[in-house]
């Protein structure tokens, strides 16, 4: 396939961990620019997520991101698709701002003015001249979510994966990080339990046992996703 083509294209996928089935997905072409994807823990979002992003091997089936192989060339993925995890700390692997963002576009090839230049507009794209120098370990939580943010970005893909990225931050922190995610270019595909957030997208798939539930808009997805969510927790509560 030609490096022409924008968004995700699936060639069915299969994946399991010995006996368990984790993932068993039908052919997939996923053009839109925002596209959420939920369901209950353990429903296979967060590897299904690894696996677009070319980390994760499949028994079967294949993924091409923005014309890119993503399991078969590396260097094509790393250019074609970015990841960003729940906890940044699992990400983040230097100790200065710099370092981390400079690191990505070594990657790329770049170094010397070039690889500065590109440094300095991704912290000037969202105002952070002043980070250049900071220690991560002086950062707060949404700020270290921030870096890895611009980190992916500066390597410029074409698609982000958020894997649940407001997990465990504060009201203002998530307002400031999902305006900042509004505001991208990219193709954005979001795992989140936050169903709301998912409203004004493209997109949603209900991921349920590794295989698609449901698939369409936000309007033809959600209210069943969340009123399956909410009988299943009452009737859990009842149990107890």
């Amino acid at each position: 396939m030609s490096g022409d083509h924008q968004g995700i294209e699936v060639d069915a996928l299969r994946f399991s961990r010995g006996e368990r089935l984790v993932l068993d997905l039908p052919d997939l072409c996923i053009p839109e620019k925002r596209v959420g994807i939920v369901g209950r823990n353990g429903s296979g979002k967060t590897t299904l997520m690894r696996v677009l992003a070319g980390l994760q091997a499949v028994d079967a089936g294949r993924v091409l991101v923005n014309g890119a192989d993503v399991a078969g060339d590396r260097q094509a993925a790393i250019r074609a698709v970015g990841i960003l995890f729940q906890n940044p700390d699992h990400q983040i692997i230097f100790p200065t701002v710099e370092e981390e963002i400079s690191f990505g576009l070594q990657q790329l090839g770049q170094s010397g003015d070039k690889l500065v230049d590109n440094l300095c507009k991704t912290l000037a794209r969202f105002g952070k001249e002043d980070w250049r120098e900071r220690h991560i370990q002086t950062l707060s939580g949404g700020q270290r979510h921030l870096v890895c943010l611009l980190a992916v970005l500066a390597m410029k893909p074409g698609t982000i994966l958020l894997d649940e990225p407001f997990a465990g931050l504060d009201i203002p922190v998530t307002r400031a990080l999902n305006h900042a995610i509004d505001g991208l270019e990219e193709q954005v595909v979001m795992i989140t339990h936050d169903a709301a957030r998912l409203e004004g997208f493209d997109r949603v798939i209900w991921l349920e046992g590794g295989r698609i539930e449901r698939d369409g808009t936000p309007a033809q997805v959600l209210p069943a996703y969340l009123e399956t969510m909410n009988r299943e927790g009452t009737d859990a509560i009842a149990d107890l």
